[in-house]
């Protein structure tokens, strides 16, 4: 007499192929978190060459660049960088992306911020006293994602 057997997976072998699509996941979502962080960094490298433009052209327009004394360790607003290169009346030297503005105190009056891809304020510094006939005697930086803002060497900046 035959005895028949059905086709079926084993235990071990379910597991097998479970343990093999899940390092494969890990696998991707490493590469795509990678791909991310290039991206921010790439997204703020270009933010700032742009606002270096806006600047020159600012300070071809009007003389002198926008005055913002900020700290180096933790910006907290550049206020007067976004309301001169984009002013509610007259020539706009930069258009900011709305959903990279950020109110920093909440009033109508506040201050305003541009945020960059971490959600951090681009740090801007100019107090108005260096000669100002050369170009990039501004200041102009993001800390990249580092809270601490240690890491100065992964900071993005036009220096």
């Amino acid at each position: 007499m035959k005895t028949s057997r059905t086709k079926a997976f084993t235990l071990i072998e379910l597991l097998v192929v479970i343990t093999i699509i899940a390092v494969l996941a890990g696998l991707v979502l490493a590469a795509a978190g990678s791909v991310q962080k290039k991206g921010a960094r790439s997204r703020a490298e270009s933010e700032i060459a742009a606002l270096g433009a806006a600047l020159e052209n600012y300070k071809a327009d009007n003389g002198d660049y926008p005055v913002n004394t900020d700290s180096y360790t933790k910006p907290t607003n550049n206020t007067n960088l976004v309301r001169a290169l984009m002013p509610s009346t007259g020539k706009v030297y930069y258009e900011f992306k709305t959903n990279s503005l950020v109110n920093m105190s909440g009033g109508t009056n506040s201050p305003w911020g541009y945020t960059d891809p971490w959600g951090e304020t681009y740090g801007y510094y100019y107090n108005g006293f260096s000669p100002n006939n050369g170009t990039n005697n501004y200041d102009l930086w993001t800390r990249a994602g580092d809270p601490t803002g240690l890491k100065t060497n992964s900071w993005i900046k036009n220096w």
